[in-house]
C-alpha cells in the first residue's frame, strides 16, 4: 500500500458527494460524525493536544503502528477501499436505461437502472461482513458476529456508527424499503454471494469452508440491531430520499434508481473507514505515550 495513513487522512475531501450524503444522514445518529480531515487536525480533535511537539510524537508513533502489519491497520484500510471499489464496479454494471436529467450532478449520464434486489442484498451482506472482519482485526478479537453485535450496542460511535447508519440507509432502506431486514431474511436469504466482486476480498478472512453460511449468519445476528436503528430514526425510502434531495434533484418516479447512483458515485465506506482507522491509531499511540 503506497499511501501512508497521514496521506490518506490529509487527502480526505472536505466537501464532495460522499460528504454531502453523510451530512444528510446525520439525523440517524445525531452528533456522532464530524468530518475530520488532516492528520494533525485529527490528532488534536481526538486527544485535545495542541502542543506541536506532542502532536509530532503522536504522529510518529501512529505511523509506526500503521506500518506494523501485525497490527491489522493496513488490512483494514485495504478492505474498506476494496469493498467500496468493487461496489462501484457492481453499480456500474447496473447503469443502463434512461434517467434523462434527473440528477443534475451527472448531466452527461443518460442511462441508469436500479440494482436488482438480490444484488443489493448481496452488497449489504458483504459490507457487513467486511465491517465484522475489520473490527475483529483492529481489536484482536476472534471473528464472531455475536461479538460485533455486542459492540454495536455498547461501543460503536463516531465514524463507525455513521458508517453503519450509511449502510442501513443507503444499502438497506433506500433500495429495499423500511423492512429490508425481513425482506432479505425471507426472500433473499439464499442469494449466492460468491458471484460478487467483493466476495473474494472478504472470503479469504472467513474461517472454515462455508463462507456463504458465515455471511448469512452474520446478517442474521446483526439484522435486528439494524432494523431497530432504522425504526428509531423513522427511516423509509421516502424519508431518506427527501434528506438526500437537498443536493440531488430527483423525480418521484426515479427514487428506486437513487441507490444505484449513490453506490456508483460515493465512497462512504472508505471515507469513514479511513477516519475509523485513524482514530484507533491515534488513540493507541496517545495511550502508549502517556
Amino acid at each position: 500500500m503506497s499511501e501512508s495513513i497521514v496521506e490518506l487522512v490529509d487527502n480526505l475531501p472536505t466537501d464532495n458527494l460522499t460528504v454531502k450524503a453523510l451530512k444528510a444522514l446525520d439525523f440517524i445518529v445525531p452528533g456522532q460524525w464530524q468530518n475530520l480531515v488532516g492528520f494533525d487536525n485529527t490528532i488534536s480533535a481526538i486527544t485535545g493536544e495542541t502542543n506541536s511537539a506532542t502532536i509530532q510524537k503522536i504522529r510518529e508513533r501512529a505511523i509506526a503502528l500503521y506500518n506494523d502489519k501485525s497490527q491489522g491497520y493496513q488490512t483494514a484500510i485495504w478492505l474498506y477501499r476494496t469493498i467500496d471499489n468493487t461496489d462501484k464496479a457492481v453499480a456500474a454494471a447496473a447503469l443502463a436505461d434512461k434517467i434523462g436529467d434527473t440528477f443534475r450532478f451527472i448531466p452527461f449520464l443518460d442511462k441508469l437502472t436500479p440494482k436488482a434486489d438480490s444484488l443489493q442484498s448481496v452488497d449489504l451482506k458483504l459490507k457487513l461482513v467486511a465491517e465484522l472482519i475489520i473490527y475483529s482485526k483492529l481489536n484482536g478479537l476472534t471473528l464472531n458476529p455475536v461479538t460485533l453485535v455486542s459492540s454495536l450496542k455498547e461501543n460503536y460511535q463516531n465514524e463507525a456508527l455513521m458508517r453503519m447508519a450509511g449502510l442501513i440507509a443507503l444499502d438497506g432502506v433506500l433500495p429495499l424499503g423500511a423492512d429490508f431486514v425481513s425482506k432479505i431474511r425471507k426472500d433473499l436469504a439464499n442469494e449466492d454471494v460468491s458471484g460478487s466482486p467483493a466476495f473474494g476480498a472478504v472470503s479469504q478472512f472467513i474461517p472454515g469452508s462455508d463462507s456463504q453460511g458465515f455471511i448469512n449468519q452474520s446478517f442474521d445476528a446483526i439484522g435486528d440491531w439494524m432494523s431497530n436503528l432504522a425504526q428509531s430514526a423513522g427511516l423509509n425510502s421516502e424519508t431518506v430520499s427527501k434528506r438526500l434531495g437537498g443536493f440531488i434533484q430527483l423525480a418521484d418516479d426515479k427514487l428506486d434508481y437513487l441507490a444505484a447512483f449513490l453506490d456508483s458515485a460515493t465512497n462512504y465506506f472508505e471515507h469513514t473507514g479511513i477516519q475509523t482507522v485513524a482514530r484507533k491509531l491515534i488513540t493507541q499511540a496517545y495511550s502508549e505515550l502517556n
